[in-house]
């Protein structure tokens, strides 16, 4: 994370600064921006209006990290409501997970037996689950887990940051699985010693891991990026691969080069959270980009 990035989740994580944006119309304006709604209806609703433009969606429920077994369940049940209503509406999509939300923080055979549940219901919907990758103290558990989940379900994928040192082994290890891996640039503050923290340094670890991932013909990559120089360098690349593979972006972010991409030929899929617990979502949003914090202070202002 640069240090424009650190610098903003410093400054969020403070009391007077959470309240700023979310007790106010302006954060919650900010926020809605990137997230499609509180309720899964409204998820449903902004999955629809992509797929009427040639867009794929993985819709991801809000939250992470939680402490006790009721929130699990409760999770849980909003990741099998989602599924349901992905199969019954019809929607060309599948669920991002966060294996925190299923007890990761706590208990990793309770995420564990949460993480199988989701993989036979998506499996009887005749859809697939992607796991979601937080910061860099559970990345071993989370690439474990899906390990073991993936040789028994083959419907799940995950996500690697690139900013990891340890990423390109993790491809190495994951990509004989089959499944999709979601390759993206990494969104959270992590110290030196485990990832670059250089923008150019991610980038060119991402390009390298690019490089790795979309020949291998077991996998299929899923490039996640706004970076229009790895997006040319993905279609690059693209042209001499045997199988399929896609982009994959933020809802709220570049829908203009989403649809160029669609337009292209290209497979495009968006990443759609809803629901309540925002305020992390949005904090990493802002970090990402002075202008997204720029599009806050301006709404805030306009007050």
């Amino acid at each position: 994370m640069s240090i424009f990035g650190r610098t903003v989740v410093g400054l969020a994580d403070s009391a007077p600064i959470t309240r700023l944006i979310t007790g106010t119309a302006a954060g919650r304006a900010l926020a809605h921006r990137f997230v499609a709604g509180d309720t899964l209806d409204q998820a449903i609703a902004a999955a629809k209006a992509l797929n009427r433009e040639g867009l794929l969606v993985s819709l991801d429920l809000l939250g992470e990290e939680v402490t006790e077994p009721a929130a699990v369940e409760a999770a849980m049940a909003g990741y099998e409501a989602c599924l349901s209503r992905i199969a019954q509406d019809r929607v060309a999509g599948n669920i991002s997970i966060k294996l925190t939300q299923l007890g990761l923080a706590f208990d990793k055979s309770l995420a564990a037996a949460g993480l199988d549940r989701l993989a036979r219901l998506a499996s009887a919907h005749d859809l697939t689950v992607t796991i979601d990758m937080e910061g860099s103290r559970f990345t071993d558990a989370t690439v474990t887990l899906y390990e073991n989940a993936q040789r028994f379900h083959h419907n799940l994928g995950v996500a690697l940051q690139a900013y990891l040192f340890r990423s390109p082994d993790d491809v190495r290890r994951l990509a004989p699985l089959g499944g999709h891996i979601r390759l993206c640039k990494g969104a959270y503050m992590e110290p030196p010693d485990v990832a670059y923290t250089a923008r150019h340094d991610v980038d060119a670890a991402f390009a390298r891991l690019l490089e790795l991932l979309m020949p291998d013909p077991l996998v299929r990559p899923a490039i996640a990026t706004h970076d229009e120089r790895l997006i040319e360098l993905t279609r690059q690349l693209g042209k001499r691969r045997q199988g399929a593979f896609e982009f994959q972006m933020l809802y709220g972010i570049r829908p203009a080069l989403q649809k160029q991409l669609v337009a292209a030929g290209h497979k495009v899929r968006v990443y759609v959270p809803y629901g309540s617990a925002w305020y992390p979502y949005l904090v990493r949003r802002l970090a990402e980009r002075p202008a997204n914090l720029g599009f806050f202070m301006r709404a805030l202002l306009s007050r």
